[in-house]
């Protein structure tokens, strides 16, 4: 059978993603890796090829599946629509995050079946029964409309994932030059691990896999890494530090086989003021930036979102990937009842900490988690457009004229002039003029965003 997948971009009005990095389809080619052998699969990617009608005209896909996060919901079923209109006998489904937390959000005559939960297999039994003109009924793990409402079988939140097969990076092979993280690029990803042993209430990630951390393991990893052609792998897991004894074993037998790669990951700031001889055995390896999110720069605020970590782990964490010579990808949470004086002292606090860059994301109560039970009563709106970590979607003590300026005087006051420089340095000197125009436009759309909530008075 021909199958098509695809990677839906999100709606102009949404800020961030691939306007400020663009990663691999992984999700995708782990879907197509379980279908691929047997089957004419392609992976169209979106966020870098526009006229999806005519791949549909030529590729003629039998059955056509699409990932999607919140902020793709409203692209997505726009997109199965004109998808049914173009090929009505077609099969279409929907899976990924959102899909998973919230089915009843693409209940929808535009599609037919929406998997839940790790979908390797189960789309590939899709796959089976429409091949053979069976029902779906009985599926774990899917979701779908009778009699007017959705019926869900149970799927399983506790996976083997070293049963599940390498992606298949083929797919994507025209795209692969252009997936990148700042001067990282051409970037590769690879996943690891799944879930987290921690409780964000800001994050349902932990509830996926029912606040199990999944592990592949150590030989598994390796294995994958050595049929990636980039130099740069990103760790695309929840977490990847989290256990440290696995990933000093990890580091030993990358160095073993003689992978020369250069790595960016995620790590937690209490694991890494813990464990500086695990980063620098990471260091030693190929470790070259390190996502942390330090969150906030006052205890009670961690607190608040029941993070775990502290303002001192934060501290230790940044000492100790400076003193490594790893760069630090500091991301940080903006609440929305902030007023002038916190934005100040965020600044202030960047400064202090010698921060070369970070990344600042608006407090957001994504469906599925805890924050969102607690806060879902006082949102502005249920466009899940706004859902961005970008544009507030909770009321904000300054109007938003003012919010949106001091969130846009963070990224513009928050570093020194000579720190942002060293960082610029690590750039090839032909990315730079690109680089510079991306971020300028997303600055200058950021400093603008409180038009996009049409002129709504000062909440």
């Amino acid at each position: 059978m021909r199958i098509l997948l695809i990677q839906p971009a999100k709606q102009s009005i949404s800020l961030g993603g691939e306007e400020v990095f663009l990663y691999e389809p992984l999700a995708l080619e782990y879907i197509a890796a379980g279908v691929s052998k047997d089957h004419d699969v392609m992976i169209f990617d979106q966020r870098l090829e526009k006229n999806l009608p005519d791949a549909i005209e030529k590729f003629n896909p039998q059955i056509i599946g699409i990932t999607s996060y919140s902020v793709h919901v409203n692209p997505v079923k726009k997109l199965f629509e004109q998808i049914k209109i173009l090929k009505p006998g077609i099969l279409t489904v929907v899976g990924g995050h959102h899909a998973t937390i919230i089915p009843e959000d693409f209940l929808s005559p535009s599609i037919d079946l929406i998997v839940m939960g790790e979908g390797v297999f189960t789309f590939k039994e899709i796959v089976t029964r429409f091949e053979k003109g069976e029902g779906f009924d009985d599926i774990n793990g899917i979701a779908f409309e009778k009699n007017g409402k959705l019926v869900k079988t149970e799927f399983a939140k506790v996976v083997d994932l070293d049963a599940v097969p390498f992606p298949d990076r083929s797919l994507t092979a025209k795209y692969r030059k252009r997936y990148y993280s700042e001067w990282m690029k051409p970037l590769a990803s690879i996943r690891t691990s799944k879930g987290c042993p921690f409780r964000c209430n800001f994050c349902a990630l932990w509830k996926l896999t029912e606040g199990r951390y999944l592990k592949r393991s150590p030989a598994k990893v390796v294995e994958e890494l050595t049929g990636i052609e980039e130099e740069y792998v990103f760790f695309a897991d929840d977490e990847s530090l989290v256990d440290a004894k696995r990933m000093k074993t990890l580091a030993q037998l990358i160095k073993d086989a003689g992978i020369k790669k250069r790595y960016f990951l995620y790590g937690r700031t209490d694991t890494i003021a813990k464990n500086p001889d695990l980063l620098k055995m990471w260091r030693d390896i190929g470790l070259e930036k390190v996502f942390v999110g330090l969150e906030f720069f006052r205890d009670q605020d961690l607190d608040h979102i029941g993070k775990g970590t502290s303002i001192s782990d934060n501290k230790e964490a940044i000492r100790t990937l400076s003193n490594l010579g790893i760069e630090p990808y500091p991301s940080f949470i903006i609440r929305p009842e902030w007023r002038h004086e916190d934005f100040q002292e965020l600044r202030h606090y960047c400064r202090n900490l010698g921060l070369s860059f970070a990344g600042f994301a608006v407090l957001t109560p994504l469906p599925g988690t805890d924050l969102y039970e607690q806060t879902k009563d006082q949102l502005i709106t249920n466009n899940y457009d706004y859902f961005d970590f970008i544009h507030t979607v909770l009321p904000t003590s300054l109007p938003l004229k003012d919010f949106y300026n001091e969130y846009y005087q963070l990224y513009m006051k928050a570093f020194s002039t000579f720190q942002s420089l060293s960082r610029l340095k690590k750039y090839p000197l032909k990315q730079i003029p690109n680089t510079l125009v991306k971020a300028f436009g997303f600055y200058n759309r950021l400093r603008k965003a409180y038009l996009d909530y049409d002129h709504r008075p000062a909440l």
